[in-house]
């Protein structure tokens, strides 16, 4: 089972329980010596921005619950010591035999992105923060929570006239 290159396995856990299987599996490394087959474990987070009550807060998000990656060099001694660390529940990977992650999945997976979520919803009424319409109000059409994008429709001359505009330029009126 022994390889020569250190690669990324994905490690199946209980629900809740990464960042222990994190420290427990670091501290078996470092009790048994091993810092030359298990070179690092990660728990990949992402930061996420929430609007809520017209205040955002940026919070962590675990991009893989459930799961942590480990770098290592798989051989019999290594697997064992990870298998065995209380909270895992298994490798990924077909039968007895774990899989690695590709290049392409482990950049996949450690891409940089930070989704906003906010608290608009169709119906509400909103003022513009900033641009050409700065200081209109408007009533949401539309929410857009992957574009990251709200629909508004304000009034200009009149008339209502549609207008797109990012998360972070409108702000609920109470």
């Amino acid at each position: 089972m022994a390889e020569n290159e250190a690669k990324w396995y994905v490690v199946h856990t209980y629900s809740g329980y990464e960042n222990k299987v994190k420290a427990n599996l670091e501290k078996a490394v470092e009790n048994n010596g091993m810092q030359d087959l298990i070179l690092e474990v990660s728990i990949p987070v992402e930061d996420a921005v929430e609007i809520k009550n017209n205040k955002r807060k940026t919070v962590q998000r675990k991009l893989l619950p459930g799961y942590v990656l480990v770098k290592m060099l798989m051989t019999n001694e290594s697997w064992y010591v990870v298998r065995n660390t209380r909270g895992v529940t298994g490798f990924v990977g077909a039968g007895n035999k774990p899989t690695p992650l590709s290049e392409t999945d482990f950049a996949t997976v450690f891409e940089s992105r930070t989704p906003a979520r906010i608290d608009i919803r169709p119906g509400d009424t909103v003022r513009v923060l900033g641009g050409l319409f700065e200081n209109f109000t408007g009533r949401v059409v539309s929410v857009n929570d992957q574009a990251q994008t709200v629909n508004v429709m304000v009034m200009m001359f009149k008339q209502e006239t549609p207008v797109e505009l990012n998360f972070d330029e409108v702000v609920r009126e109470d």
